[in-house]
């Protein structure tokens, strides 16, 4: 029994390094987005290393994500986005 996806049928995932705390980012983006938004989203949390967190976001909706960013009372920063761990992690 064959268990594996055809690469059309996955997720395509954009991985985002940010900065704030992970109750303000979910708030933000269901301010923003609301319930709906947040299921098409398909919001991972990968891992926090601090103040730091890398989330993992459907990448049709990685302009509407950046938006609620971007309209949020809180201070979230986005300081990278990847397509790759491997490269988001790697220093600049």
């Amino acid at each position: 029994m064959n268990l594996k996806l055809d690469p059309s049928s996955r997720l395509r995932r954009r991985y985002l390094l940010l900065e704030g705390n992970r109750n303000e980012i979910e708030e933000a983006m269901q301010d923003y987005l609301g319930i709906l938004g947040m299921t098409k989203a398909d919001l991972v949390f990968v891992e926090h290393n601090g103040d730091k967190l890398i989330i993992a976001v459907n990448r049709e909706m990685l302009i509407h994500v950046k938006a609620a960013f971007a309209l949020s009372k809180y201070k979230i920063s986005i300081l990278r986005v990847s397509g790759t761990l491997k490269r988001l992690k790697r220093k600049p």
